[in-house]
């Protein structure tokens, strides 16, 4: 049987990770636990610089196995959701910007996925929803918090209290997603991975660390965080870079290792 996700990495230091389960991609135990490896790997994984992360041409992922949903009891539902979670927290927290290549559908977990990352593009054909109200159940791996976080809470509760689908250009138009393609969402995708991997590595991160977690609390901790972080960052080779470029070339020349 063949692994259900496939992890690549490309000269420039893009990861991909490709869900590679057909016909839709579903998360069952083998593909949480193949991401999960995945997420691992990429982590651990000092010549990453950026990721994305693809279901192919056809589909994202298009949620959960219903079928052995069907057949949990509360334990064993505790005990799944508890890792599905586990696993896209992993993807979220990876150092390094995450892309969501979103073509075809992206419903359920596969919706989940994409929140996860830092920027989705999609397909103009793509559809994406959060149904599982349809089944008398929640969206339980992150849909209800990273969906609240981009829409308000007021539009996140018409989507998942109806669990209606939406096409890309409304998913766009209230910032689920991020841009909008004709065709394969993968090479812009690539292409916007691959612009953030030649930039300054470690301010990169940091932005991220600043952004996620600074709105985790107050005003004045996340202000706190990036008085750190800015510190930090005078200490390595990318502001020494990034600064001589500047003075001798003006900006956006400089080359970062």
């Amino acid at each position: 049987m063949s692994d259900p996700v496939r992890v690549s990495r490309d000269e420039s230091g893009v990861s991909t990770v490709e869900l590679v389960s057909p016909p839709l991609n579903a998360f069952d135990t083998a593909m949480r636990r193949a991401l999960d490896d995945a997420v691992t790997e990429i982590g651990e994984d000092d010549a990453t610089r950026a990721v994305v992360v693809t279901g192919g041409e056809r589909v994202f992922a298009a949620g959960a196995d219903i079928k052995a949903l069907a057949e949990m009891d509360y334990e064993a539902v505790v005990v799944w959701n508890r890792a599905l979670q586990r696993t896209f927290t992993g993807l979220a927290e990876l150092r390094v910007p995450v892309i969501a290549a979103v073509n075809g559908y992206a419903l359920g977990g596969g919706m989940e996925l994409a929140l996860a990352a830092d920027y989705r593009i999609a397909s103009s054909g793509a559809s994406l929803g959060q149904p599982e109200v349809l089944l008398g159940i929640l969206p339980g791996s992150g849909g209800t918090q990273r969906l609240t976080r981009l829409v308000g809470t007021s539009r996140s509760k018409e989507l998942l209290m109806t669990g209606r689908r939406l096409r890309a250009a409304e998913a766009l138009a209230l910032g689920i997603v991020d841009e909008v393609v004709d065709g394969d969402a993968y090479p812009a995708a690539a292409a916007f991975a691959q612009r953030l991997a030649a930039g300054p590595r470690f301010a990169i991160q940091a932005i991220k660390q600043a952004v996620d977690h600074g709105l985790d609390g107050s005003l004045e901790a996340g202000l706190a965080l990036e008085r750190s972080l800015i510190a930090g960052l005078f200490a390595t080779d990318d502001k020494r870079v990034g600064m001589a470029s500047f003075q001798a070339e003006g900006p956006g020349k400089a080359r970062f290792t």
